[in-house]
């Protein structure tokens, strides 16, 4: 027996089943000795992340499946396999995998949105704290050390920059007065 090689109509992105592992079946099928029901494995499109992982395995897969009427199979991953456990191919055919692929689907979904979450909240993070960068090195840009003409007076938190401008421009003047300057008046 061989490996069917039946996938679906999906994007690589989105984690689905593509076929059966045949030789995986019991050997007995088709015969008077074969099981009711068994293991079927099915290979995964894509090695499955551990965030789909752990929602396959969770218990919103086993309330999925029994609402869709299948309350005693049970799902298991193993490497890119996922193992569908107490079923068997003619349950699989008449609606059962069509099941787990909508299964698939919803969670790929799920995360997808939870993760163009976290991507928005990152973003709002990062775009936040280059706003408050910009502003640091604004306001740091905003410091100057210039001489304020006050040498020895006693700290003032508020100087009134009027006064120094005033102050600045006396000073000059009395400067532009002194010996070997010709003063220009306009």
């Amino acid at each position: 027996m061989t490996t069917q090689t039946r996938t679906s109509g999906l994007d690589a992105a989105t984690l689905g089943l593509g076929s059966v592992l045949v030789a995986s079946l019991p050997a007995a099928l088709m015969t008077d000795e074969a099981p009711d029901r068994y293991t079927v494995e099915a290979v995964f499109t894509r090695r499955p992340e551990r965030d789909e992982v752990t929602q396959i395995l969770g218990s919103g897969t086993r309330d999925f499946l029994a609402r869709a009427g299948y309350p005693t199979v049970e799902v298991m991953v193993s490497d890119r396999r996922l193992e569908i456990a107490n079923t068997n191919l003619e349950e699989l055919r008449d609606g059962l995998a069509g099941v787990l692929a909508d299964r698939l689907a919803e969670i790929g979904e799920e995360l997808r949105a939870e993760r163009a979450v976290a991507a928005a909240r990152f973003e709002e993070a990062a775009a936040s704290e280059q706003s408050r960068a910009a502003a640091v090195a604004a306001l740091a840009e905003s410091v100057t050390f210039r001489r304020t003409g006050i040498a020895n007076a006693p700290h003032s938190s508020a100087i009134d920059n009027t006064d120094l401008d005033a102050s600045y421009r006396a000073q000059i003047d009395e400067w532009s007065d002194e010996g070997g300057h010709a003063r220009t008046r306009s």
